[in-house]
């Protein structure tokens, strides 16, 4: 069926809420996972073949998520696909297709039955397509039949995406072509349609990395950080009845300073006609203006709410065209006031959300499943991925080589995210005729995106891949779109220009380029701790993280110690934001948050949680112990069983060893240390030898030992320790001031810089390890 579902209450935008619940009005929360568009009736010539469709099991997915089980082939995607222009008639054409796989200069099977089936809009290399097989060249087809309350309309075949190359016939007729596998795209069928039954062929040519268009992570052969392709169509086919002069995209830009918002009505057929554009709140209309299509129409909004991660609240737009004082098209959108700009905070240029510098803090988030591949299986599954950010407490998202459904970037207006856009890159090294495809491609991804509130950044290189011409592109980029930020590569080649300079470090944090008069300071890439999770991956024995842990502890310590490394960061490099890698496994990616199923939470999420309101707060990350400094004190584990043990140098080596009254003068003194402000960091600590005056505690190839500075930075890195609760729950724990995420460990009686869990050393053993970390600052044993 076609129609609009009831608008459900809105609720007080002035009222936080949970965190799992939104805490304003979404204007088009009707279209959202609990309220779905029906579909129609299939037509007669299709039902016939609905009984032996293929359903969510009929090919099994290497894993299932949560919601494998509910897709069938009545409730493929049912959601409205266009949530920032809303009409209220159309028709859902996903479900079941025929299908089968083509060769090159094949005629097209026009009115001929296909021998397979398909479930749309799954790709046909998911197991929710039930076909899970890889296919250059393939055919779909199905029938339909046009609702009769749309005689006298134009009626509009659009597709969501489609990988690669798709040509259209409608009842025998070429209605187009389309190039572009991240673009949505439409054609007018009006003049080709039937009175009852119509069929549709779509002919795809998909030659994945084969090719020279933008791939983003997809190989025919997948391995390490390369993934599964997916090909054909892969988001939601629909119909829709619009009038001979119609909408066809609108541009919101919102001016905060202003006070304002800047509508541009994109229309087709529509000479001489003028674009109404009303903005509410609720049930109260705040401002109004018209202006011709196709032109900008400023729309004042005085003293507007603002989108922020802390309240992300959206006004209603109600758009119509109107000729000859008749209203010929009406649509539905929504805004959300913010700005992105950079300006100089304590000498420091930082990005700013609505004139405020706010720490960006957010993942990796690379849109792969392993039921669906690169379409999630429901809306309630698109929308898990974000939720997750919020719940742990990221406030920013990087799409990374991917552009996703509209619904997916509603969902981040909706929830309150920042979202960094990635072009998808190419796989080689482009020709002439691959460069102009890519920037086609740029460009309608800009296009079809400038809207939404929640996308601030766009990135149209990573990591030198494909990448070409980058300043001028970056240019070009920053020329269309000024009211966002602009990385012109992210990691490895940067461009030189651009409102960011973006490094990748792994594991990290490391050390990225700090900001300068012109450019923030990001870092684009990092972590990448890997973890197994029995019965949770892809391919089991086969993944791999950046340095894999053995625990869920210890890779939520080592986590917690990056954030700590970050803000340091964000003090020494004038670093503004920082994207962990990654949300979720993907595929032999074990660096998740979470597993590839979305089933298990690999972190403490409240401890994850909290680290980030620290860093987003200004507050020292895990808490910070101030130590007195200029005095001698003695450090005793507080491991059970070896507490009169103490730290002592023996021959320029650290060691515990036994401490007591009877002992010897200089194992006293050997087990006695100035505590003296930080050689790296005076907010930090060094422990200065008693009887090796000059000499300090450091880390060299992990184990520590005593050592006169060389008067390098380096050396006063490895000898500057910070002070931050007992991780055990009592005392003290030193975190290494340039290794963040570990900390001064005692194992088998010596000394190393030690991070939980690893799984190679054993003094990185997550046995005993928050006791042996753990120490008590006493009296001296010399004085």
């Amino acid at each position: 069926m076609h129609g609009r579902p009831p608008v459900p209450p809105s609720s007080d935008r002035r009222t936080p809420e949970p965190p799992s619940v939104p805490a304003r009005r979404s204007p088009l929360a009707r279209w959202g996972a609990v309220v779905t568009a029906l579909l129609l009736v299939p037509a007669a010539a299709l039902a016939a073949t609905a009984a032996s469709a293929p359903s969510a099991g009929a090919e099994a997915a290497p894993l299932e998520t949560p919601w494998t089980a509910e897709v069938s082939p009545d409730n493929a995607l049912p959601e409205y696909p266009r949530p920032q222009m809303v009409r209220e008639d159309w028709l859902n054409l996903n479900g079941t297709w025929e299908w089968e796989p083509a060769s090159a200069g094949q005629a097209p099977p026009l009115g001929e039955a296909l021998d397979r089936e398909v479930l749309v809009p799954y790709p046909v290399e998911s197991a929710l397509s039930g076909v899970q097989e890889k296919h250059e060249r393939m055919w779909y087809r199905r029938s339909f039949e046009v609702p009769a309350d749309w005689d006298g309309s134009r009626v509009l075949l659009n597709f969501g995406a489609v990988d690669w190359e798709a040509t259209v016939w409608v009842n025998g007729a070429e209605v187009g072509v389309h190039t572009g596998g991240y673009d949505k795209f439409s054609f007018d069928i009006t003049d080709h349609l039937a009175a009852g039954g119509n069929e549709i062929v779509v002919g795809v040519y998909d030659p994945t990395d084969g090719g020279g268009q933008p791939v983003g992570k997809q190989r025919d052969e997948p391995s390490g950080i390369f993934y599964t392709s997916y090909s054909g169509i892969w988001q939601t086919v629909w119909l829709e009845p619009v009038s001979p002069a119609h909408v066809t995209r609108l541009d919101v830009t919102p001016d905060v300073p202003g006070e304002q918002v800047e509508v541009v009505v994109n229309a087709a057929g529509a000479e001489g006609a003028t674009a109404r554009v009303d903005v509410r709140d609720g049930d109260t209309v705040v401002g109004t203006a018209s202006g011709p299509a196709g032109s900008a129409i400023t729309v004042p909004v005085p003293d507007p709410l603002l989108w922020s991660p802390d309240d992300p609240f959206l006004y209603d737009l109600d758009v119509s065209l109107e000729r000859d004082g008749e209203t010929v098209d009406e649509v539905e959108g929504y805004t959300g006031m913010r700005s992105i700009t950079t300006g100089e905070v304590d000498g420091v240029l930082r990005p700013l959300l609505n004139g405020e510098y706010v720490f960006q803090v957010g993942t990796l988030d690379q849109g792969y499943w392993p039921d669906g591949i690169s379409t999630a299986p429901t809306d309630e599954a698109l929308r898990f991925d974000l939720q997750a950010h919020l719940d742990l407490g990221y406030n920013t998202v990087r799409k990374h080589v991917k552009v996703e459904p509209d619904r997916w970037y509603h969902w981040a207006d909706v929830l309150g995210l920042i979202v960094w856009q990635d072009m998808p890159n190419m796989a080689h090294e482009p020709s002439a005729a691959d460069r102009e495809q890519f920037e086609a491609e740029l460009h309608e991804m800009i296009d079809e995106h400038r809207s939404f509130p929640s996308i601030t950044h766009w990135i149209p290189f990573n990591e030198g891949w494909g990448q070409y011409d980058g300043a001028r592109i970056t240019d070009e980029v920053k020329d269309a779109d000024p009211s966002r930020l602009v990385t012109g590569a992210s990691g490895w080649h940067d461009t030189g220009n651009g409102d960011a300079v973006d490094s990748h470090i792994y594991v990290g944090p490391g050390n990225p380029v700090p900001a300068s008069d012109t450019r923030i300071s990001v870092l684009g890439e990092f972590g990448g701790y890997g973890l197994r999770t029995e019965g949770h991956e892809w391919s089991p024995g086969d993944g791999f993280g950046y340095e894999m842990l053995s625990d869920s502890g210890s890779l939520t310590t080592r986590y917690t110690g990056l954030m700590a490394g970050v803000q340091r960061l964000e003090r020494t490099h004038g670093l503004s934001a920082a994207i962990y890698t990654e949300i979720t496994d993907v595929e032999n990616e074990l660096n998740g948050m979470w597993t590839y199923d979305r089933r298990v939470l690999k972190v403490d999420a409240a401890a994850v949680a909290a680290a980030h309101a620290d860093l987003v707060a200004g507050d020292p990350v895990g808490g910070r112990e101030d130590l007195e400094t200029g005095g001698f004190h003695s450090l005793r584990v507080t491991t059970p069983g070896h507490g009169d043990r103490y730290l002592r140098h023996r021959e320029g080596l650290a060691y515990t060893e036994p401490v007591d009254d009877s002992g010897s003068d200089v194992l006293k003194a050997d087990a006695t240390w100035r505590i003296v402000p930080g050689l790296a960091d005076g907010s930090c600590v060094s422990f200065e030898s008693r009887n090796f005056p000059g000499e300090h505690l450091r880390h060299k190839d992990s184990r520590v030992g005593r050592e006169a500075s060389d008067g390098g930075t380096l050396f006063a890195e490895d000898a500057t320790w910070c002070p931050v609760p007992g991780l055990s729950g009592q005392g003290v724990s030193f975190r290494s001031y340039n290794y963040p995420a570990e900390y001064l460990r005692h194992y088998d009686g010596e000394l190393w810089l030690s991070g939980a869990g690893g799984v190679t050393e054993p003094y990185e053993t997550s046995d005993r390890y928050a006791e042996d970390v753990t120490w008590a600052v006493e009296d001296p044993w010399a004085p």
